[in-house]
């Protein structure tokens, strides 16, 4: 019998995941929402507060961990007052994806888009070029990376933040790279794990 996904359940799913217990106490409780409260918590936990020492050495011009698995960047100042954690977009297969230490060399603010010749032989229908705007798909900022191609960025399509979505790039909501825009500078380290 299939089950139905109704409010009551919704908001007994999310008591449970908050800690209130509420979704095991409700009467009528199905075993589908025990099924996505699970999948809820898994999904919050990954988005937890890390500490920079298991990844860097030191915060030298601060730090940026990306991790591919949870889909969420870390950010930490060289003075430790600041901590960021940001839901990402994450490459779409294993083989677009790198990961290791490279650094931000470079900061655009409106910035233009090009296929990379690899995603222009896959797909030969995209323009050769997109300038700033609503239509580009680096969104508002782009932080480049020392590998070429690869960039940390915006996206105007919302909808691919917490997927994987992307060609190699991680991406971001644009109000949230205008913030990492603002805290990172050239020569911050970053590691995509």
């Amino acid at each position: 019998m299939p089950y139905t996904f109704s409010r009551r359940g919704f908001i007994a799913a999310t008591a449970a995941v908050v800690g209130t217990g509420a979704a095991g106490q409700t009467a009528g409780t199905t075993e589908m929402e025990g099924d996505i409260s699970q999948a809820v918590q898994r999904n919050i936990s990954s988005f937890r507060s890390l500490d920079w020492q298991p990844y860097f050495s030191n915060l030298r011009n601060g730090a940026v961990l990306v991790d591919i698995q949870s889909r969420a960047l870390h950010f930490w100042s060289e003075d430790e007052a600041i901590y960021k954690l940001y839901p990402t977009s994450v490459p779409l297969s294993e083989d677009l994806t790198r990961k290791g230490r490279t650094e931000i060399t470079r900061k655009v603010e409106g910035p233009t888009w090009a296929p990379t010749p690899a995603m222009k032989i896959r797909n030969p229908e995209w323009p050769d070029f997109i300038g700033p705007g609503p239509d580009n798909p680096m969104g508002t900022h782009a932080l480049h990376l020392s590998w070429q191609y690869y960039r940390i960025h915006g996206t105007h399509d919302t909808r691919k933040i917490g997927r994987r979505s992307s060609n190699g790039c991680v991406g971001l909501y644009n109000e949230q790279i205008a913030e990492l825009y603002e805290l990172t500078k050239v020569g911050t380290q970053v590691l995509l794990i």
